[in-house]
């Protein structure tokens, strides 16, 4: 039984023609096929509402024609704008008290390790919980408004970041630790020079990971007893029945999230020192 070579193989082999196509083809076959996806999928979303939108008024409002018109309208007024502002507020500042909290209880986790023993069985019955179980909890305490959502945007955040740091300081190599006492380096110097570099990296892409569950977690948190951000912007369409600014909405938490994972790509990613 015969096997056809695969395009891999092809593009794999030494003298093969996929080998010698020059870079710029290279570079420009992903974003080819990224605007291929783009296209099939914007395709795809007219179909269903062309289709389904016979029967219902809800599906035809969602078509992709409408878009353009519904995001002038929330443009026009300043409100999108605003909820954009306000939601990243609120996500930053979510996301820097639960890295406050997190990094100094993973580092005290990970080099302590009867600490790690006593605190694996909480740490892990705590972070089960789906954060949005805290709702009522934290506007009995703080009220309504802001403060509710920063609270359950941290309550999200902070276990990527907790058990990032705790499984980085605990691997660390203890001869590195050891060479640097026999040099003479007193414990700041040993936590400057071997602990920090160590971590960093696992600390950054716990806090990258911690920022995708964080916004996740955003837009049902601003659901619950706001009046301000792009989650109440969902709800506040629906009850107009502007169907189609609800999915501008929609859409805008799409791209903003994706820009952020982006940025926090090129921000929080470890780098190669120069040569």
């Amino acid at each position: 039984m015969s096997i056809a070579p695969t395009d891999l193989e092809a593009d794999a082999a030494p003298g093969a023609a996929g080998a010698e196509r020059p870079a710029g083809a290279q570079r420009a076959a992903p974003w080819a096929w990224g605007l291929v996806g783009a296209a099939a999928t914007v395709i795809a979303w007219w179909a269903a509402t062309a289709v389904g939108g016979v029967g219902s008024p809800m599906l035809a409002a969602l078509s992709p024609w409408r878009v353009p018109e519904a995001l002038v309208s929330l443009l026009s007024t300043g409100v999108l704008l605003q909820d954009l502002l306000t939601s990243t507020g609120r996500l930053l500042l979510g996301l820097l008290i639960a890295a406050a909290a997190g990094i100094p209880l993973g580092a005290l986790i990970g080099m302590h390790r009867p600490t790690r023993w006593a605190s694996a069985g909480p740490v892990q019955f705590v972070r089960m919980i789906s954060p949005l179980s805290w709702a009522p909890v934290a506007v009995a305490l703080l009220g309504v408004g802001s403060a509710p959502v920063v609270f359950l945007v941290a309550a999200a955040a902070i276990w990527p970041i907790l058990l990032g740091t705790s499984a980085a300081v605990a691997s660390i190599d203890q001869r590195f630790v050891a060479v640097a006492h026999t040099l003479g380096a007193r414990r700041g110097e040993i936590l400057r020079t071997v602990v920090i570099p160590s971590v960093r990296p696992a600390v950054l892409q716990s806090v990258r990971l911690a920022l995708g569950i964080a916004w996740v977690v955003l837009v049902p948190a601003e659901m619950l007893g706001v009046t301000s951000g792009l989650g109440y912007e969902i709800l506040n369409a629906r009850d107009r029945l502007a169907y189609d600014e609800m999915l501008v909405v929609i859409l805008v938490i799409g791209a903003l999230g994706a820009a952020i994972d982006a940025l926090a790509r090129l921000l929080l990613s470890p780098r190669r020192p120069a040569r």
